[in-house]
C-alpha cells in the first residue's frame, strides 16, 4: 500500500494541488500530473539540465528534487516566462539571435539564464559560458546561446524588453 501525500504549490503563478507518492520527482509531477511538458527529462541523473526550473527563485534541476519538497513553494517553468504576445527578454533573445536548434535543451537553458541574469544583469561571455556548464546542448556549440543571452541582457538594460517579469501561464491565456 502506497501512502500518498497532498501538496499545494504555485506553478507559474497558479496554485496547484496534487495527491502524489512521496518518491515522485518534481520533473515528473510537472510533466505527467500538471501537463507542463516544457520541462524536459533527458538523463534522470542531473547531468543534462533539460529539466531545469526555478523553485522560489533558485535554479534547480527538477529531476533531483522530490515533488514533496516543492510543497508550499513557487515553481517557475519555461511556460511561465512569457507568451507569444509578451516574450520574456531571454525568449526574445533566443528568437532574434537563433539561440536554439532542436529545442530539447532550450527550456533548461532559458531558465538557467534567467537565473543568471537575475543575479548578474550584465554577464561577460565567460560568465555566461560558466553558467551554462550544467546544461548540455548537443546541437549548437553554444555561440548562438551566448549571443542570445547577451542580447537579452541588453534588452533588459535598455528597458526595451517586451516583458521582464515572469507571467502566469495559467489563467487568462
Amino acid at each position: 500500500m502506497t501512502c500518498k501525500k497532498n501538496i499545494t504549490l504555485s506553478v507559474n503563478g497558479v496554485t496547484r494541488q496534487a495527491e502524489i507518492e512521496p518518491r515522485l520527482l518534481l520533473a515528473h509531477l510537472l510533466r505527467e500530473e500538471l501537463n507542463l511538458t516544457g520541462t524536459h527529462i533527458g538523463c534522470d541523473t542531473s547531468q543534462c539540465g533539460a529539466c531545469t526550473v526555478m523553485v522560489d527563485g533558485d535554479v534547480v534541476k527538477s529531476c533531483t528534487v522530490l515533488a514533496v519538497q516543492a510543497d508550499g513553494k513557487e515553481v517557475t517553468t519555461v511556460e511561465g516566462l512569457g507568451d507569444m504576445e509578451q516574450l520574456h527578454p531571454i525568449q526574445q533573445g533566443f528568437w532574434e539571435k537563433h539561440g536554439l536548434q532542436c529545442g530539447f535543451c532550450t527550456p533548461g537553458v532559458m531558465i538557467s539564464m534567467v537565473g543568471l541574469l537575475k543575479e548578474n544583469p550584465n554577464p561577460s561571455e565567460e560568465e555566461i559560458r560558466d553558467a551554462l556548464e550544467g546544461v548540455i546542448c548537443r546541437c549548437t556549440g553554444y555561440q548562438f546561446i551566448v549571443s542570445a543571452v547577451q542580447h537579452a541582457a541588453q534588452l533588459i538594460a535598455e528597458g526595451n524588453a517586451v516583458k521582464e517579469t515572469i507571467v502566469s501561464s495559467g489563467e487568462g491565456h
